[in-house]
């Protein structure tokens, strides 16, 4: 049998200031659905933070563009595009396309919206991303072609 024994010491820790970056990622869609790998972009704006522990959030500034981690292969990804035309069809009949707000048949792409997410957050550690080996960072286009579109890096962290 173990014993544990226990005892208290007081240590006195100066803790570094959280700093935050911001960054703002443009991008231009040329299809309908386009999965856009953004992984570069989010790896230099933590070298450029110069922080080496904390975590990245990437934010959509759109309801109708997504941001996802998953993997980069050629027929995985064109398998998931396939997969979200499927799911919400582009010309099925949605009450938000017989008056859309700024002219888009657009509501198979805030439908899609649903099952993504906007935004998702990535620990670091030295400096580095902590994605697994096969994990990649996405901006998902569901509404597209769009000449703009912005991603929202902010970097927080020691």
């Amino acid at each position: 049998m173990k014993q544990l024994s226990s005892h208290s010491e007081q240590h006195s820790h100066t803790i570094p200031f959280m700093n935050i970056v911001r960054s703002t990622l443009s991008l231009q869609s040329l299809k309908p659905i386009e999965i856009i790998d953004v992984t570069a972009d989010a790896v230099r704006a933590v070298e450029e933070s110069g922080m080496q522990e904390g975590l990245l959030t990437l934010i959509s500034r759109h309801t109708t563009a997504c941001v996802n981690i998953n993997e980069n292969e050629e027929r995985l990804m064109e398998d998931m595009e396939t997969f979200l035309k499927r799911l919400a069809p582009r010309d099925g009949n949605y009450s938000h396309n017989l008056e859309p707000i700024d002219g888009r048949d657009n509501a198979h792409s805030h439908l899609l919206g649903l099952f993504m997410n906007t935004s998702e957050t990535i620990p670091f550690a030295e400096g580095k991303l902590l994605l697994g080996r096969w994990q990649s960072i996405f901006f998902i286009e569901l509404d597209g072609p769009r000449p703009q579109r912005s991603l929202l890096m902010q970097v927080t962290g020691i």
